[in-house]
Order: structure tokens, then C-alpha cells, then sequence
């Protein structure tokens, strides 16, 4: 399924209830783990790939010359090949390791827009932004003097890209996307969305934080030109992500921060800097979190993308589904989603529907989920979000329907 864009195609009843769950050791017996969509547990390969790498082959990467450094580096580096090859991209030095999603939408917005926009340029957003899509844009807006238009959603809560077609002009110069929203679980149409950003000049960043661990993603398939997700949603650690850009774009683009590991040569008279991705990754990196992302990826890549995108997808039609029948409980978003279920219950707080759920030991989230113009667009202050992940199953939907009902009889 390389590539995927609104079609959520797999077969939903394969699979269904994958028996991985023994392979995480932070979920005990009888707790049902909701909240994948903010962070994914972790496997035990993870967690033993960390632990091997600080307590057994620990050193610093490019500059020792004993084995122990050269080693780490060749495995630093075969980390950074790992992910090129995860998301099809052409080359390993397209691959920028970054604290998270959040900094490399941050880079690009420095060192892409910061220096390529001018006054009276345009940037394209939607309404189901991410606040880490919403803010570095405006900041770098500000700066310039660009100005921001955000596409609208279709009823169901999709990015609605007929209208999007329809607002784009040759003065938008970027289109910053959610490949799957945090929120709602909408799935973009990526192919068409570059299609239409391509087709006024305009380069197409997506924020694959949601994505990557719920389906297969193939940059080239795709066509956009940055894309951006973090490690610890796909069932790596945190403190580690992926800045994935054309490597024309990365070569022109100045460093993001000054330091070590980034320069050619340095004297007071003038600097010059080593050639991506080494000029975007100043002073000592976040090592093991690179070798813990590895073993994340080998882990989503042998259970199988497509079987968790089934398996997920199969997950939340059964919750929505038990949903419907349920009095004063509003679900929002697609029929169709992909591991993420947002859901009111009328005349209950969402923090009150998670504190309750918590008492039957089911963990989901409350809030506005850092999508606050989302928020407003559907008329609430904050929705409550159960997500699933690759350990989810069944007993976890039984368990989450079980808690509302309880919800709804304290409130009457």
C-alpha cells in the first residue's frame, strides 16, 4: 500500500485482532492503552536496542577514531539509511534527524520560507492543523510579510481539496498539510494535494506524525517536497524525528543552527558548512534515540504496515459503530479513519469522560489535542480521543464502550 492517500482500501477484516500485545511491557493485563495518537508504547526490541546502546556499545558518532566510535557512526548511519529506505526516499542524505516533527516543521520554516517568501507571498494551511502546522508559519509570516489562507474541511472533516483547488493562486508559494489528522483520523488525498500545490509553483510540506505508524509512505509515490513525523509515535523513543526534503531543497537551504558536526571549515574570517544533512544536525546528536528509531522501524515493518493499517482501521469502525448506538454521544470525523476516534458526550467535559474511563482503567485523551481552530470549526471546546495502536484490540473497544456507558448513567 505505498503511498497511500484517502482510500483506505485494505481489507478491515484481516487481521483483526493482531497478538503483538505480549511485546509490550509498559501495558499490564487489563489496561487498555488509548492514547497512541499522543504516544505509542513501546516494544521490548526498542526498549533493548536503548538499553544495549547505552549500557554496552555507547560512543560518540564522526569524530572518534577508536572501533567503538566508528562503530556507533556506522550504525548511526545505517539508522539514517533505515528510514530513507522506510519512506522511499531517493538518497540517505535526504534524511535530516530532528528532535521531532515539530523542529523539522520549524527548520523548514527558518531556513526555506524564512529565506524564500517575501511580501505579499502566501501560505496554504487547513482548519485540522496541528499547532506545530499552524504556529512556525505564522512566525515566519510575520517576519516577511507573507500572509496565511487555511482551506476549509468537508462535512465529514476531510481536508477539502476541491476547495483548496479553488483558492490557490501563483502567490502561494508553500501548502503545509496533515497526511492524517491528530484528531479526527482523516486520511489525505497526498497525491491529489501535491498535484494542486505543484500546479501554481507552490512546494507541499506534510506532517506525517500520524501516518508513518498506522500505513506504508512513499515520499516519491507521494510527490511532495518535505516531510516531517516523529520517532516516539511510531513506537520509538522520544527526543528523535525525521526531516525528509528534496535534495535540491536541502542544498539550497542555509544551516538551521551553528555548532559542531556541521561546518567544512571554521576560522574567524569566515565559515563554511558541510553539505546535507550534516549542516541541519549541530553538535552531538541524539545517538541512541537514532539507534532506538531503527529498531522501531524494523519492528512496524515486520509485523507489517498494511496489516496495522487494517487492523486499526477495523478497530475504529467497531468503536464508532457501538457509538451509534449510544444516547447523547457525538463522534466526529469520517466513517473512515485511521486509528483515531474523537467523541463528545453531551453535557460531560471531556476531562470528566477521561477521568471516568481512567477509574475503569482505559486511558484516552481530553482536550483540544493542540488543534484549537479545529476546535472552533467543530463547535466544541475540546472532544475526548480514544487512538489505537499495533497492541490494540477488542477487549480495549469493549472496555471504552463499557466506560461511556458508565459516563452517561453518572450524568443521566
Amino acid at each position: 500500500m505505498t503511498g497511500v492517500s484517502a482510500s483506505l482500501s485494505p481489507d478491515l477484516s484481516a487481521d483483526r485482532a493482531l497478538d503483538v500485545r505480549g511485546d509490550f511491557p509498559a501495558i499490564p493485563e487489563g489496561w487498555a492503552y488509548l492514547d497512541s495518537a499522543a504516544t505509542a508504547q513501546k516494544p521490548r526490541v526498542v526498549v533493548d536496542a536503548i538499553t544495549r546502546a547505552y549500557g554496552e556499545t555507547y560512543a560518540t558518532v564522526h569524530r572518534g577514531v577508536y572501533q567503538r566510535s566508528a562503530d556507533m557512526t556506522l550504525a548511526y548511519e545505517a539508522a539514517r539509511k533505515r528510514v530513507a529506505g522506510f519512506i522511499g526516499a531517493a538518497s540517505a542524505d535526504e534524511v535530516v534527524f530532528v528532535r521531532g516533527a515539530t523542529e523539522g516543521i520549524n527548520l523548514v520554516a527558518e531556513c526555506w520560507a524564512g529565506k524564500q517568501l517575501r511580501k505579499g507571498d502566501r501560505i496554504l494551511l487547513s482548519t485540522l492543523e496541528h499547532h506545530s502546522n499552524i504556529v512556525p508559519w505564522q512566525l515566519v509570516a510575520e517576519r516577511v510579510g507573507a500572509a496565511i489562507d487555511v482551506v476549509p474541511l468537508t462535512g465529514d472533516g476531510r481536508i477539502d481539496l476541491d476547495a483548496m483547488a479553488a483558492m490557490l493562486t501563483p502567490a502561494h508559494k508553500l501548502v503545509a498539510l496533515a497526511h492524517v489528522s491528530n484528531v479526527l483520523g482523516s486520511v489525505l488525498d497526498a497525491r491529489r494535494a501535491t498535484e494542486l500545490a505543484h500546479g501554481v509553483g507552490a512546494k507541499l510540506l506534510l506532517d506525517g506524525c500520524q501516518a508513518v505508524p498506522r500505513m506504508a509512505v512513499n515520499v516519491a509515490d507521494l510527490g511532495c517536497d518535505f516531510y516531517v513525523f516523529s520517532g516516539h509515535k511510531l513506537y520509538g523513543p522520544t527526543g528523535i524525528g525525521v526531516l525528509w526534503g528534496r535534495g535540491d531543497l536541502l542544498e539550497a537551504m542555509p544551516p538551521y543552527q551553528g555548532g559542531g558536526s556541521m561546518i567544512d571549515r571554521v576560522s574567524f574570517a569566515r565559515t563554511t558548512y558541510a553539505p546535507p544533512p550534516a549542516r541541519f544536525e549541530a553538535g552531538t546528536p541524539h545517538i541512541v534515540g537514532v539507534v532506538g528509531l531503527h529498531a522501531a522501524i524494523d519492528y512496524v515493518e515486520g509485523v507489517g504496515l498494511e496489516r496495522i493499517h487494517a487492523h486499526e482501521a477495523a478497530l475504529v469502525r467497531e468503536a464508532r459503530e457501538a457509538m451509534a448506538g449510544l444516547n447523547s454521544v457525538r463522534v466526529f470525523g469520517p466513517e473512515e479513519s485511521a486509528g483515531i476516534l474523537s467523541f463528545a458526550v453531551e453535557g460531560v467535559h471531556p476531562h470528566d469522560i477521561a477521568t471516568i474511563l481512567d477509574e475503569g482503567q482505559v486511558a484516552i485523551r481530553a482536550g483540544h489535542h493542540c488543534a484549537q481552530p479545529l476546535m472552533d470549526a467543530l463547535g466544541v471546546p475540546a472532544t475526548a480521543r480514544a487512538s489505537f495502536g499495533v497492541y490494540s484490540g477488542p477487549a480495549d473497544v469493549a472496555a471504552l464502550i463499557k466506560g461511556i456507558e458508565r459516563v452517561t448513567r453518572i450524568f443521566g
